[in-house]
């Protein structure tokens, strides 16, 4: 999605109230999908709540943005539609920008860092936007943008630090609370925190007010840090890059000290196994950050114990090749994959000694890798690495333990 982000201070006297959401929603009305709100039976017995599911991954570019980008631009008088709009991004506002402003016939310039993936590239340019490649790191290529804003006489669409574009994303709100009446607690992710500030706005304006709960990846606390009053490093790799947001907005995060009522960490663990879960359960993709939510739940359980709960998937943009490991880690911490390092020695008929356990526990092997030179084991020792496929823990610990009785060393290798 996009790229961790460090945006410069936009003081703000700007506001936001539910009039502003409500004339959005009209003013977008048709141009995006309503996406449905949807109770899941399975998710709300696992949590001992009653869980329900907004689905933004499914709007045309996959994720929320394209809501906030719409209002901007429709707000915006001819001759700045004419002259044409500009963004910094790598992600979901770049595509949502780009696809709305085509379709409105106004031209989207959308500035990337040289070290953008091609498929991020392709995918905004194949919506309409004109990509720059500029700078090595996001805040260079967000400085050359508002250069470029200044030189060419464009307007600057910011991804979340902006009012239209936070009450655009409120929209999101506002079809929750109305496919799913009495909700009491709302979790939503927060990067910049424009969606969080357009959805909290709606829930506190309702009677009697809905509790909203902020989540952010624990590798970039932001905006956590500045509410808590804490300096917190913001950095890392994480799977929920699409808020991985270095600085939050000085706008948002006005509002978000208004409308939220806490703000939760959660680690990689929990959000790839959140991103599996939807997978398995409710058959829909979700990137990182549209994991986010049910990540929290995962991680603080007794949180949100019996009551009524909205969570919204925020975007469906993730590569297919980080998807396919996110699933098959999730299946290694869960039991079902497995390494096993078993020490042997070199003979013949001792593999096959081994394999005949393999058999007899039902245990399906997938991979056998053989390492003679790089040990520490005597000429004749030999270890063994063997991937396999378990149906579930139990199985496979009565594998490692028939084994073990037969006298095999075994060990498993863990994941990082």
């Amino acid at each position: 999605m996009n790229a961790p982000h460090t945006l410069a201070a936009q003081p703000s006297t700007a506001t936001l109230d539910l009039a502003d959401i409500r004339a959005a929603a009209q003013r977008i009305e048709g141009a995006v999908m309503r996406t449905p709100t949807l109770h899941s039976r399975t998710l709300s017995q696992i949590f001992g709540a009653e869980i329900w599911l907004k689905f933004e991954n499914l709007q045309f570019t996959a994720a929320y943005k394209e809501r906030g980008a719409l209002n901007a631009l429709l707000l915006m008088d001819k001759a700045q539609r004419e002259r044409g709009v500009i963004a910094a991004s790598a992600g979901n506002h770049a595509q949502g920008l780009s696809y709305h402003g085509t379709r409105l016939g106004v031209p989207v310039t959308i500035v990337m860092p040289r070290t953008t993936p091609t498929v991020k590239v392709m995918q905004t340019e194949s919506v309409g936007g004109k990509v720059v490649l500029e700078g090595e790191t996001f805040d260079e290529a967000y400085a050359h943008a508002r250069k470029l804003e200044s030189e060419l006489g464009l307007t600057f669409v910011h991804p979340f630090d902006d009012p239209h574009v936070a009450a655009g994303q409120g929209t999101v709100g506002l079809e929750m609370l109305a496919d799913a009446p009495g909700l009491e607690t709302l979790v939503v992710p927060i990067g910049g925190g424009g969606l969080i500030s357009g959805i909290g706005t709606v829930a506190k304006a309702q009677t009697p007010p809905v509790e909203v709960i902020g989540v952010q990846a624990r590798l970039y606390p932001s905006m956590y840090g500045h509410i808590k009053g804490e300096a917190m490093p913001c950095g890392g790799d994480t799977l929920a890059e699409g808020i991985a947001v270095k600085e939050p907005g000085q706008f948002t995060r006005q509002i978000i000290r208004r409308v939220v009522d806490d703000i939760l960490l959660v680690d990689e663990a929990a959000l790839e196994e959140a991103v599996s879960l939807l997978l398995q359960i409710e058959k829909t993709v979700v990137e990182g950050a549209g994991a986010a939510g049910l990540a929290a739940l995962l991680t603080h359980r007794e949180r949100f114990a019996g009551r009524k709960v909205g969570l919204v998937l925020c975007g469906g943009n993730i590569d297919t090749r980080l998807l396919a490991n996110v699933l098959l880690r999730d299946l290694a911490r869960s039991g079902r994959l497995a390494r096993l390092r078993i020490t042997l020695q070199d003979r013949p008929g001792a593999l096959y000694k081994v394999m005949k356990e393999f058999d007899e526990h039902s245990v399906n092997i997938l991979e056998i890798y053989h390492q003679r030179i790089f040990t520490n084991l005597p000429a004749k020792g030999l270890v063994t690495d063997i991937e396999c496929e378990a149906r579930d823990r139990h199985q496979l610990e009565g594998l490692v333990d028939a084994l073990r009785a037969r006298g095999y060393s075994v060990s498993h290798v863990e994941l990082n």
